[in-house]
């Protein structure tokens, strides 16, 4: 069985909102009212945020907390002040990133030092410009003094709209 999509009530609207709070420190305006939800029918717990019919956020079953999507990467980089969960790639490996790969930490140029193991983070160009969204491997200040082994487990990027300005 499929999920089933519906318009969250006050109430729940209000939890995640809560919930993004405390995990990335926005206000309200991420979780806009114009979101629906996609509900499991067995359980009846909610398991995607979607937004325009696009996955905005995944809700994690375990510890209710959000995976980013690409969808709300995008808001959180424009919500969020320098460097807050966002990890800067170099230039020459941002193409990869984009398509998907994972980032290790000989391509890492900086990260917001805030960043803790398993947090949901924003892998960046050097101009600000969203590639991915992912889960932190390591702790920020670990991705850039390493130079071996994985510093972000991407889980989507973002191939279209990129200009060449960000890939060469």
């Amino acid at each position: 069985m499929g999920l089933k999509i519906r318009r969250p009530e006050p109430r729940e609207l209000s939890e995640l909102r809560w919930i993004a709070r405390l995990q990335f420190g926005v206000r309200g305006e991420f979780i806009p009212d114009s979101v629906e939800l996609a509900v499991s029918p067995s359980t009846m717990k909610v398991r995607h945020v979607m937004l325009g019919g696009v996955k905005y956020l995944t809700l994690r079953a375990g510890d209710y907390r959000f995976n980013l999507h690409v969808a709300s990467g995008r808001v959180l980089n424009k919500m969020l002040p320098y460097p807050k969960l966002r990890v800067y790639v170099k230039r020459d490996y941002a193409e990869f990133i984009a398509a998907g790969g994972n980032l290790f930490s000989r391509h890492v140029l900086a990260a917001d030092p805030g960043i803790r193991p398993g947090d949901e983070v924003l892998v960046v160009s050097l101009s600000g410009d969203l590639l991915a969204v992912g889960r932190a491997v390591l702790a920020g200040h670990e991705m850039v003094y390493y130079k071996r082994g994985e510093a972000v487990r991407v889980r989507e990027g973002v191939m279209e709209g990129l200009s060449n300005d960000i890939i060469h």
